[in-house]
């Protein structure tokens, strides 16, 4: 426990285990998405489609059974407390969240969505060669499969711009607001006013038990 500027503060676990995994997963998965696609290795590209559609399913799920900062009923705000939040943004003692603030609920609402939208066009998706299509193109004409593969790609670039402010929103709350969202999502802890709550956590079977259907389906659907 510290006394920073006449505010005692403590070091709060604020993001569980599972939490933590998937944001780094989604990482490497989506630059190997990137990758794969720029160099046409479009068989490891599929692998890596069905990593992202398995782990984003997952995140969507533990939103609703996860631990508190990790549940959309803790950190999903109406517009009104996201203009709020906004119009205060350089003011370091306003509105400090344990997890995620207004606008950072905001991003990952946007970015699943767009993350799930991208795994199912991508499956629907016909290629001009037909040899790259996906895995279920043959349940859509071709026309509908050529129209999925060009929403695919207008999605993707939203996806990088996406990316391109979560970028910019880390390198501000580092230098403006004197926050390391870095850090905190690879050790889990941040430092928190020692008057303000501490998050409740859920077993880590829990994770368990919600990964394996999902592995489970990804695996049947990657042999059809």
């Amino acid at each position: 426990m510290v006394n920073t500027g006449g505010s005692v503060r403590k070091r709060v676990r604020v993001w569980d285990l599972p939490t933590r995994i998937w944001h780094w997963s989604i990482l490497i998965l989506f630059a190997t998405c990137w990758w794969t696609a720029d160099t046409d290795h479009m068989r490891w590209h599929l692998f890596a489609g069905y990593g992202v559609l398995g782990i984003v399913s997952f995140r969507i799920l533990w939103g609703f059974c996860g631990g508190q900062t990790a549940r959309f009923s803790s950190f999903v705000r109406g517009p009104a407390s996201v203009w709020r939040y906004a119009r205060k943004l350089r003011d370091r003692d306003h509105y400090e969240s344990l997890g995620h603030n207004p606008l950072g609920a905001l991003s990952i609402i946007v970015m699943l969505s767009l993350l799930l939208l991208q795994t199912i066009l991508g499956l629907f998706a016909v290629n001009n060669d037909g040899g790259s299509s996906g895995p279920l193109s043959q349940w859509v004409s071709y026309t509908t499969g050529r129209r999925f593969a060009h929403w695919h790609a207008d999605n993707f670039n939203l996806l990088l711009l996406i990316i391109g402010l979560h970028l910019t929103a880390i390198v501000f709350y580092r230098l403006v607001r004197g926050e390391n969202l870095v850090s905190a999502m690879i050790h889990g802890y941040k430092s928190h006013r020692s008057s303000g709550e501490t998050p409740y956590f859920v077993p880590l079977w829990r994770a368990v038990l919600l990964a394996v259907p999902i592995l489970i389906g990804i695996v049947l659907l990657a042999r059809i």
